[in-house]
């Protein structure tokens, strides 16, 4: 005897479906190819499905998991989904403890690892005293990095947060620019800055700065110094070449974390000059103590295009390759 059709309606009241489902409905087209025996159809702020009573019963899960993860998280993608599809409570409202929030900032904001990449980077942090954590613009790397700081200065696993980055374009020669050193190197630190604003009240930050207990040290000024308790990030490290890359891994003091960040298709260095970024990996990866995390196109939380548009580039790569 032949399943009975079943029809179920799934209301999507306050979703903005072109964002939901993505550019030209891709995400309700790959969601179609998951549930080939199910007619699909979306008309206004309604989902109707019709199918057998398992089948209509498994998409149920889904969409309600899927609306709910996007109602906190305001994102959608094929790897969510199919995190989703292996374990719904990722979409679950309140599945979420205090030990998930690594730090809470300003205006009530609780900062997390929001993907699988950026909870695999938060316990690489908690097993290794050093991380490479690399991949493309917008996945996070660097703000997780900045939380995992603040969190390790108070709870004062660590008594100074050290930020550091390789000022290319100033050719690491900082003394033409004009201010005080903070000044100098606003340019090429400003994506750390405004992790930490999200993260430390104004008035405690600038005491921060003024004890030197966030610190800035240009790459170019770190030779010779031994970092101890400090939790050190340097941001952008593909634009570090292997001598410079070396001579920071090596200010490595007791009580330390250093997080290395960067992003090898993002290489600003000049045409004779190559990356220490790739060659560190390389060398380092089976060094106990030493950890790395790759992540990819799915932890991209900035707007929904960037992910397209990091997957155009990529393709448009693969081409010339």
């Amino acid at each position: 005897m032949p399943d009975l059709i079943n029809e179920r309606i799934f209301p999507l009241d306050g979703i903005d479906q072109s964002h939901f489902w993505g550019s030209n409905g891709k995400l309700l087209d790959f969601v179609r190819a998951l549930f080939p025996k199910l007619k699909i159809v979306v008309r206004g702020d309604m989902l109707k499905v019709l199918g057998s009573d398992d089948d209509t019963a498994s998409f149920g899960l889904l969409v309600n998991a899927m609306t709910t993860y996007y109602t906190k998280f305001g994102r959608m993608s094929e790897n969510i989904i199919m995190q989703i599809m292996e374990n719904p409570d990722v979409g679950v409202a309140g599945q979420e403890s205090d030990n998930e929030i690594l730090v809470h900032g300003r205006d009530g904001l609780l900062v997390k690892a929001r993907t699988r990449n950026q909870r695999r980077l938060v316990e690489c942090v908690r097993q290794n005293d050093m991380v490479f954590a690399i991949g493309p613009a917008g996945t996070g790397k660097t703000y997780t990095a900045v939380a995992l700081a603040v969190r390790a200065l108070k709870n004062k696993e660590v008594r100074r947060i050290i930020l550091t980055r390789p000022a290319v374009e100033a050719g690491e020669n900082l003394g033409f620019l004009p201010g005080d050193l903070r000044d100098k190197l606003d340019p090429y630190l400003q994506p750390l800055y405004d992790a930490l604003r999200d993260m430390i009240p104004q008035q405690k930050l600038l005491s921060y700065w003024e004890d030197n207990i966030i610190e800035i040290a240009p790459l170019a000024f770190m030779r010779g110094r031994t970092l101890d308790n400090a939790f050190v990030i340097l941001d952008e490290a593909q634009n570090a070449t292997g001598p410079q890359l070396k001579m920071f891994l090596t200010r490595m003091g007791r009580n330390a974390k250093f997080v290395i960040t960067g992003d090898v298709t993002q290489i600003d260095l000049p045409h004779h000059q190559h990356s220490g970024l790739t060659q560190a990996i390389s060398l380092l990866r089976n060094i106990k103590g030493i950890g790395t995390i790759e992540m990819d196109h799915g932890d991209v939380i900035r707007h929904h295009l960037v992910t397209d548009i990091i997957k155009a580039y990529d393709n448009l790569s693969n081409m010339q390759d």
